[in-house]
């Protein structure tokens, strides 16, 4: 029979290779996993802040994408890796909560299987459609719509944000609009300049541009106020739908039982990172709010979307297989 002595020793042992683990931390290449696509939002700002957390960490920060399902596929890999921080997720708020409540095949709950980290920053969409729709406004967009039921089509990569925020303005204004899924948005925003788009939300770092050359139309973005980048561009509270007002954090998770101290040692140095102008610059130069806070802030914030969008998903009854 094993002693109390023996049996409390053996767990101090425990505790003190934990303490000792998260001392030594990192002690190999930090892989963070982005369930987007190459390219993506998500893609851009995990490239922008992997950099000066390297250097921070003392080792090599490794980006890699790992798109599908909606996200999943990219969590997935994250909770069967081993929780010592040296795999972490990359994603946003409300794709990261809504995950489990659009495809059968997800088991995992996506506020306590992960560790919140650090929101790294936020943004938000910007509603634009084809140059061969006849609107140059949202209501003037509805009221076509709404002629012509079903005859407008909506692209969006399955299971993100623009996909939601797609979902939100159906419901908000009733309209008839079919579905396009794409794996990943950028694929969506491809064929909307190839013509066989006519809908489309997305990130003023990712759209801006082709509204700029004329390629496309903006009507409207999901922020509370208007933005420089396209500052004639009117918010979704000017255009009548306070309800779409919207944004999006980004951030680091991992898996759960990672360390303490680990969280608190990326946290700390996510948080670092962020005071540095040349970082802060770069984010806002292509469409990103810095954010940075506590691992309780961003855990505040992923169940604030889930309470935000799980009514939607309900709503419109979306799934994927």
């Amino acid at each position: 029979m094993i002693s109390r002595r023996t049996l409390l020793a053996g767990l101090a042992g425990l505790g003190a290779g934990a303490a000792t683990l998260a001392r030594a931390y990192p002690i190999k290449p930090i892989k963070v996993v982005m369930p987007y696509t190459p390219g993506s939002p998500n893609d851009v700002l995990a490239r922008l802040v992997a950099p000066p957390l390297a250097a921070r960490l003392g080792q090599t920060v490794v980006i890699e994408p790992r798109p599908g399902g909606g996200t999943t596929i990219g969590a997935k890999a994250v909770l069967t890796a081993e929780p010592d921080g040296h795999t972490l997720l990359f994603s946003n708020t409300p794709t990261h909560v809504i995950a489990p409540l659009i495809s059968k095949s997800i088991s995992f709950d996506p506020l306590h299987d992960f560790t919140p980290i650090v929101a790294v920053g936020s943004t938000f969409l910007v509603m634009v459609v084809a140059p061969t729709v006849p609107a140059n406004s949202v209501q003037e967009f509805v009221d076509y719509a709404k002629a012509n039921p079903g005859k407008l089509n909506f692209g969006f990569g399955q299971g993100t944000f623009p996909h939601l925020a797609g979902e939100l303005f159906k419901l908000e204004t009733a309209t008839d609009i079919a579905n396009i899924p794409y794996k990943g948005g950028s694929q969506a925003v491809t064929d909307m300049l190839g013509g066989r788009v006519h809908l489309n939300f997305g990130t003023i770092a990712t759209l801006a541009p082709q509204v700029r050359a004329g390629k496309l139309k903006a009507l409207a973005i999901t922020g509370t106020s208007r933005t420089p980048e396209l500052p004639e561009v009117p918010t979704m509270i000017e255009s009548g739908l306070p309800n779409m007002t919207t944004v999006t954090y980004y951030g680091f998770m991992a898996a759960a039982g990672t360390p303490a101290d680990v969280v608190s040692r990326i946290n700390s140095e996510v948080n670092e990172s962020l005071k540095s102008p040349e970082l802060t610059a770069n984010m806002i130069k292509v469409g990103f709010g810095p954010k940075g806070g506590s691992p309780q802030d961003f855990a505040a914030l992923l169940a604030e979307q889930m309470q935000k969008w799980a009514p939607v998903v309900k709503a419109v009854a979306f799934q994927m297989e």
